[in-house]
Parts: structure tokens; sequence; C-alpha cells
């Protein structure tokens, strides 16, 4: 039995589709929409359409713009000697949070995964490859410390190492207020090996 009209129960499908949100909170975001002001409401509704219509790749780095060169990319204050590789734009956001990574990124937009049928041809391998003929000095592989993460890192190393290129790995390691008890042995080696001098 229908509690709602069918108007508020499809916006309440709809929004169900969303990842992350469960029935509650669709119904909660609903609710929340339907007593907006209707100029809020076509704002978002007009968000999210351009969004859809306009956001696109970089034709550089491949993350997600509105423009055809990225704000990172189109800059001439960023080091594009050397590029981060990262799977996916959110990964390229958190980096970029830190203020402290200067140089361009390359978006991959997945990693490989033999179990999903992920193979490197399904990620911007290529374009990250058409990239380093330009002068790139270094590529640090930024990818997660997961199976996918790490089989991906090495299959680039193995790409780029005959080029002469450097490739880093970023050091993966201890959560700030971790207990080391707790940590899983390679995140605890990946720590050792990434150690730095005090």
């Amino acid at each position: 039995m229908d509690y709602y009209s069918s108007q508020i129960t499809k916006l309440i499908q709809e929004l169900s589709k969303l990842p992350g949100i469960g029935a509650k909170s669709a119904q909660r975001l609903a609710f929340h929409i339907i007593n907006m002001p209707m100029e809020q409401v076509e704002e978002l509704a007009g968000a999210m359409t351009g969004a859809k219509k306009n956001v696109r790749y970089c034709k550089e780095c491949f993350t997600l713009t509105d423009q055809e060169l990225c704000p990172i990319c189109s800059s001439d204050r960023r080091d594009h000697k050397i590029i981060m590789v990262v799977e996916n734009t959110r990964d390229l956001a958190a980096y970029e949070k830190t203020g402290k990574y200067e140089g361009v990124y390359h978006v991959l937009h997945g990693a490989i995964s033999p179990m999903l049928g992920i193979g490197p041809n399904d990620i911007k391998l290529k374009e990250l490859m058409q990239r380093l003929q330009s002068e790139v000095e270094e590529v640090i592989i930024a990818t997660n410390s997961s199976l996918e993460g790490e089989t991906t890192a090495m299959y680039i190393s193995k790409l780029i190492k005959p080029t002469g290129i450097k490739v880093t790995r970023i050091a993966s390691g201890v959560p700030v207020g971790g207990d080391l008890e707790y940590i899983d042995e390679v995140t605890l080696l990946r720590a050792l090996e990434g150690r730095t001098e005090l």
C-alpha cells in the first residue's frame, strides 16, 4: 500500500537510486525538496541537468570539467613535468585538498581488475602513454592500496620504466590515530618501506 501520492513515491524512488541513499534518506530528501521554495528546486534541477549536459573529460588529464581543459591542466603555475596518476576524479580532489601537490594529474577512470573483466584497454592508459611523449620527468602512481590498485600500479610501472621516466609510488601507511595492532600487514610493510628520515 502506498502511503504517499504517486508524485512523492516517484521522487523517493528516484532519489533512492543514488549511491549511498537508502529508503529513509530518500524519503527525508524528498520531503526536504518538496518543502523548498520553488526557485531553489528549479536551481537544483537546473544544476543537475546543466552538469549532465556540459560536463565532459578534460582533453589532457581526463578529469571531469565543463571546459576543454580543466583548471589544473590550463594553469601555468602547475608543474606539467610531474604527473600523478589517480583512479578517479574523487582521488584527484582528495590530493588537491592537501594544497601541497603542484604537478598535474592523469585520471584513469578505474583500475585493472581481471575478476571484473576490466583490462588495460578499459581505462585511460593509452592516453597516459601519449602524454609521456612530451617532457615528463616523473610519474607518481597514486592508485588505491587495493588488489586492483596494486595491479594497476605494477602494470603502469612496467609500461613506463623502459622510457627512462622516473616512476614513483605513493607510500601508504598508518592512519593518524590508528592502533598498529589493528592495521593489516601490507599497510604496515608499505609504511615501513615509505619511511622518511626525521
